[in-house]
């Protein structure tokens, strides 16, 4: 976004607070042009604001490893990079190569070395029990949503303590709290946010950016 485009929506007085924080960071030209692809692909791209929070959650922990689950077209991979150690790597799985294709290339063009991004095709259930255990920094889930507690099972495996995990989509467009009838991945959803918050395990917050971030912070082992 262009400087004189984005302090116009940073201090329009009627813009709504959702346009102010996809604003208040700026994406550069390998970030739009990850995101066209992905508008041509029909997928859902991380809005601006929660790039924005990844990056700074990236950063917050410090992170030298980071797992992602659902590669897509590269935007919240070059956000997650943003953040990370300079050292860090990103291992992303994705079960369609020709979008790991097009996040390879709007990674490069972002100018991360290549070996900074190991790409992994293939279903995360199938990939992510070959990873190593306590292995991660932070976890970032934006796949199948029926598949939320798995990814979480196999989330807490991978992070050590003091690591993060992170669940994108949880608002699911308003339906997690619709008290209407819902399909089975909004219901997945209540039963993923409803085990985060009462694991022993965790510290959890949801973080009202986009269609809502859960995170939550593996707390670390007592001394016995």
């Amino acid at each position: 976004m262009h400087t004189g485009r984005q302090e116009r929506v940073i201090t329009g007085n009627r813009q709504p607070t959702s346009a102010f924080a996809d604003a208040f960071v700026a994406e550069d030209e390998a970030l739009l042009w990850a995101r066209e692809r992905a508008r041509e692909a029909g997928l859902r791209a991380v809005s601006p604001a929660t790039g924005a929070a990844l990056r700074m959650l990236a950063a917050t922990v410090g992170a030298k490893s980071v797992a992602e689950i659902g590669t897509g077209t590269g935007v919240s991979g070059i956000h997650l990079l943003g953040g990370m150690r300079l050292d860090g790597v990103l291992t992303t799985v994705d079960p369609e190569p020709e979008r790991q294709q097009f996040a390879r290339t709007a990674v490069r063009a972002a100018g991360f070395a290549s070996n900074r991004a190991r790409f992994i095709p293939g279903r995360a259930l199938d990939v992510l029990p070959r990873l190593a255990d306590s292995g991660y920094d932070l976890v970032f889930c934006d796949g199948d949503r029926t598949e939320s507690l798995d990814y979480l099972a196999e989330s807490l495996r991978l992070l050590r303590p003091g690591g993060l995990v992170v669940f994108e989509g949880v608002f699911a467009d308003g339906r997690t709290v619709d008290s209407g009838p819902q399909p089975v991945e909004v219901l997945r959803l209540r039963e993923l946010l409803r085990t985060v918050r009462e694991s022993p395990e965790l510290v959890p917050s949801v973080l009202p950016v986009g269609d809502g971030l859960l995170c939550a912070v593996k707390r670390a082992v007592a001394a016995g």
